[in-house]
């Protein structure tokens, strides 16, 4: 309450603003310095790494862990964190564009999975063409250790007609022999968390 000479009078803080030069702009003031703020925090956001988890990868062990770190590590801009027990690869990087290349960096080293950003492909061709053949000569599978092998030969051998092949440890590329469709290896491979392609 505030007292003149005569009586006094009670004003609000609406009515004082109306009298003191400057206040009446303090909140309009206020608001553009939250909306300028609240634009700046967008764009930061904006600019910030993105992400992507790559799942349903096959890592059954250190090995095939090392493997998928060195195959993103040349990769730019590109950082990778690798659970082996979820089955999982997150890349990390500026934008959907440098992702990508981390994703086809994993899938030449002989990796395959999901992706959890529509943005970002794991690329599935093979140069398979779907024909019908008896002999299928695959390269660049990853197949570190004993436990990939495994995984290999549960694919292969789930793939109608196919009755055998030369998968082993550590190798580069593999026959594989019988009456099948030549795609249907590599969906198959591609299931278990492993990618190859036709040997050229």
């Amino acid at each position: 309450m505030v007292k003149t000479n005569n009586s006094p009078i009670s004003w609000d803080c609406a009515q004082i603003t109306g009298f003191v030069p400057g206040v009446n702009n303090l909140s309009f003031n206020m608001k553009k310095i939250l909306i300028s703020t609240a634009g700046a925090l967008a764009l930061i956001l904006s600019v910030q790494a993105a992400d992507v988890t790559i799942s349903k990868v096959h890592l059954c062990c250190k090995s095939c862990v090392t493997g998928a770190e060195d195959a993103i590590s040349k990769v730019p801009g590109v950082t990778a964190a690798v659970d082996k027990d979820a089955g999982t690869v997150t890349l990390t990087g500026a934008d959907a564009a440098t992702l990508q290349k981390g994703a086809d960096a994993l899938v030449k080293a002989g990796y395959f999975g999901t992706s959890s950003n529509p943005s970002v492909k794991i690329k599935s061709h093979t140069g398979a063409k779907g024909a019908k053949v008896e002999t299928l000569k695959v390269e660049g599978v990853h197949l570190c250790c004993g436990k990939c092998v495994t995984a290999a030969d549960t694919a292969l051998k789930s793939v109608d007609g196919v009755k055998s092949h030369t998968a082993v440890k550590g190798a580069k590329s593999f026959e594989v022999t019988g009456e099948f469709n030549d795609k249907d290896v590599f969906t198959a491979l591609q299931k278990s968390g492993l990618t190859g392609e036709v040997a050229k």
